[in-house]
């Protein structure tokens, strides 16, 4: 674990070296939500529905899960969806980027890629969320939902959703540099739904899980259902693991709540760029198991037999439902 995340989650004293910052990240963050809310920044007028779904901390929360769900929920109503993206880990550009099937991770982000391949909708990425979606727009789409941005407040927006991690939750809830918070948990009264990955949710706040229960072959596509996969491997036979995450951690323990005996498992910072000497770290006669998001940068480069494990997000009872009716509701007013 970095030293910083050990000042975040584990009160590392280090912390206390870094508070002098927090005073001025905090000092800046709120003079420009001021300046929007007085309306001397301008947030631009869009003609279509922005939901965002985002978090007040940093590190993986779960949040491309849940983009990928609302995408699936939302075309099912009939509604063409786009995403848009900062692209972090891809190329800084501030001229909108969209996303095709010959656009690699390294060009575009992790994330970006892992949506856009698996849910076959207009991904666009760029720094200048407001040009995003305008192209977006151009594309035919009436409903954009916006991968992060909580905090991008040129970006009008009719929904906000916050991801928590409900493990790690807000850390020792400081802001940036000596914390792990964009914002203060304050803003968390502000938004529409907040969402805790795993763990227990407290009042008002609402519960979702990851699962997944088959595995894919990194080069060739082809598909195995965990339990399949394990009895063809043997029950004993170990299994390594790698994660690239902002917790990667949550990964390994995924994996082993599943069934898997894990050897080696090797943690890399998120949005890692992954090269062929990482993969010289671990045996070759075990399968490497890693995330989709790390898998759509490594098809060229990992052990023939690697494999990734997609997950899909759920909801407790009928939130997932409830969810979506928010945001068909909050959006009637652009004829929904």
């Amino acid at each position: 674990m970095r030293l910083i995340e050990q000042a975040w989650y584990h009160n590392h004293p280090i912390k206390w070296l870094l508070l002098p910052f927090n005073v001025l990240f905090y000092l800046l963050s709120a003079l420009r939500r001021i300046l929007f809310n007085l309306g001397i920044l301008k947030q631009p007028s869009l003609d279509i529905p922005v939901v965002i779904v985002g978090n007040i901390g940093v590190g993986g929360n779960g949040k491309t899960p849940v983009v990928i769900y609302l995408i699936e929920q939302l075309k099912q109503r009939g509604l063409k969806v786009g995403v848009i993206s900062r692209g972090y880990g891809g190329e800084k550009r501030n001229s909108p980027l969209l996303l095709t099937n010959e656009t690699t991770a390294e060009q575009a982000g992790d994330e970006p890629v892992l949506i856009f391949k698996r849910c076959q909708v207009p991904v666009v990425v760029s720094s200048d969320r407001v040009a995003a979606v305008n192209l977006l727009i151009s594309q035919g789409c009436n409903m954009v939902i916006s991968d992060d941005g909580l905090q991008h407040y040129r970006l009008k927006r009719d929904v906000e959703l916050v991801i928590v991690d409900g493990k790690r939750r807000f850390g020792n809830g400081w802001l940036l540099p000596a914390g792990p918070l964009r914002e203060g948990v304050w803003r968390l009264k502000t938004v529409d739904k907040v969402i805790i990955n795993s763990g227990l949710a407290d009042v008002n706040e609402q519960h979702m899980s990851l699962k997944g229960n088959k595995l894919v072959n990194v080069h060739d596509g082809s598909v195995v259902a965990v339990a399949d996969f394990i009895d063809q491997h043997g029950k004993d036979n170990v299994v390594n693991a790698m994660a690239g995450i902002g917790n990667p951690e949550r990964f390994f323990i995924s994996l082993h709540e599943l069934g898997f005996s894990l050897g080696q498992k090797i943690p890399f910072v998120d949005h890692h760029h992954f090269c062929e000497t990482d993969f010289g770290q671990f045996s070759s006669n075990a399968p490497l198991l890693m995330t989709e998001k790390d898998a759509v940068k490594c098809s060229g480069i990992a052990p023939q037999n690697s494999w990734y494990l997609p997950v899909e997000a759920h909801f407790d009872d009928n939130q997932g439902e409830q969810l979506i009716d928010l945001i068909i509701t909050r959006c009637k007013n652009y004829g929904f």
